[in-house]
């Protein structure tokens, strides 16, 4: 081996042991990791925060237009047993 060949040998080693220190210290730093995986498990929570509001307020929605649809038979009968109690109280005021 020439000692420019000998010299890019060191060169490509040194380039490639900073490659493997960099991601080594990016492995060890734990603080970071931790935050980053924070950050995702944060991102996911508000994500499924919204749609759960969303899934609550549609269901809210079908359960009081439920309740309208049960309702309106109690109302209507409601209706029809005053107009029938004043019909009967005013006939027998008039006689």
């Amino acid at each position: 081996m020439t000692a420019p060949e000998i010299q890019q040998e060191i060169e490509r080693t040194q380039d490639h042991l900073g490659e493997t220190v960099e991601e080594l210290a990016a492995r060890a730093d734990m603080k970071a990791r931790a935050r980053a995986r924070a950050a995702i498990i944060k991102d996911k929570a508000a994500e499924m925060s919204g749609q759960l509001r969303q899934s609550q307020l549609a269901q809210n929605q079908l359960v009081q237009g439920d309740l309208v649809r049960r309702r309106w038979p109690l109302a209507a009968a409601a209706v029809g047993v005053v107009l029938v109690g004043s019909v009967l109280v005013r006939r027998r005021r008039r006689r």
